[in-house]
């Protein structure tokens, strides 16, 4: 059970559907650590666990969330392809506030303000446990793959 202050929407979100989670804190010295190999090094987890949530569009505005490892780059070419559409490109960091409703470093694929269509890394799908964004920033989510893939209605793609 997460304490008062650990409360995202994602935290509240899994807890509604009863989602079996782990909370992992980490220190913020500055802006510039929250890069997700600098988390796994916080919270003590393998680069292979940690993954990052990123925010593309199409040329027809329509958004989409992908789940990959920290240690990886989306590749925009599979993920146009796997969304059907000829090419999405990153969303400017100025506008992922508005977009989602979390900040850069604290973006969970669950909970945003609206569900977007979500895709989970196919490298996710054979572990024991991710670890995401819980949300904000110096709060993470170690949970199964499978259960990320129920609380955020994502499919498991090849998309690095």
């Amino acid at each position: 059970m997460a304490k008062k202050g650990d409360k995202t929407n994602a935290v509240r979100m899994i807890e509604r559907q009863k989602i079996a989670y782990e909370l992992l804190h980490y220190e913020i010295q500055d802006a510039e650590s929250v890069d997700g190999i600098s988390v796994s090094e916080k919270i003590g987890y393998s680069v292979e666990y940690v993954y990052k949530t990123l925010v593309a569009t199409s040329s027809t505005n329509q958004y989409y969330v992908f789940v990959v490892p920290v240690a990886e780059e989306l590749d925009l070419k599979k993920a146009a392809k796997v969304v059907g559409q000829k090419k999405v490109e990153m969303i400017p960091v100025k506008e992922l506030l508005n977009i989602t409703g979390y900040v850069r470093g604290g973006c969970s694929p669950i909970g945003m303000k609206k569900l977007f269509p979500t895709y989970l890394d196919a490298s996710a799908e054979s572990l024991e446990f991710m670890i995401v964004s819980a949300g904000k920033i110096g709060l993470q989510l170690k949970l199964s793959p499978q259960d990320l893939a129920k609380a955020a209605n994502a499919e498991f793609v090849d998309i690095v």
